[in-house]
C-alpha cells in the first residue's frame, strides 16, 4: 500500500489502518494506493475521466492484475473535505476517514446512486459503518 501527496493531511499509520480495515471486512486483497490532490489536480481528473469539470472529493480507478488482485488508485481532495466537513459540522479528520473508505469501496466494486437515495444506499451504510469504527 501506499500513500502519497504534497501534504497529507492524516497520519500514515491511520491512513494505512483504514484501508486495512475495509478489505478485511470486505474479504477482499488488493493494492491500494491513497494520493492526497489539490483542487486543481482533482478538477482535472474529474473532467478527464469522469466529464465533470469541477472539482470533487474522492476519484478511484481499479484495475485487476494477471492474478486476478484488484490494483487501485484513490485520489482525495482535502480542500473539499475540509469545505464539505465544515458544511456538515464534522470533524476534518473524520470526513477523510470517509473518503478513504469511500473510495476503496469504490476501488472493490461497490457502486450507490449519484444522486437521490445516495445516502440510503447499501454501500453508503457499510461505509458509515466503518467510518463509526476508525473515526
Amino acid at each position: 500500500m501506499a500513500v502519497s501527496g504534497r501534504r497529507v493531511p492524516l497520519p500514515v499509520a491511520l491512513i494505512r489502518r483504514t484501508v486495512l480495515a475495509v478489505l478485511r471486512g470486505e474479504r477482499r486483497r488488493a493494492r491500494v494506493s491513497i494520493a492526497f490532490v489539490g483542487r486543481d489536480a482533482i478538477r482535472k481528473l474529474n473532467a478527464v475521466h469522469k466529464g465533470h469539470d469541477h472539482p470533487t472529493d474522492v476519484l478511484s480507478f481499479a484495475m485487476a492484475d494477471p492474478a486476478g488482485r484488484t490494483l487501485a488508485d484513490v485520489y482525495v481532495c482535502a480542500w473539499v473535505a475540509r469545505r464539505e466537513a465544515r458544511a456538515r459540522g464534522i470533524a476534518v479528520r473524520e470526513e477523510l476517514i470517509r473518503l478513504v473508505v469511500h473510495g476503496t469501496l469504490h476501488a472493490l466494486g461497490r457502486e450507490h446512486p449519484e444522486h437521490e437515495g445516495r445516502t440510503s444506499s447499501a454501500m453508503w451504510r457499510r461505509q458509515e459503518r466503518y467510518v463509526g469504527v476508525l473515526a
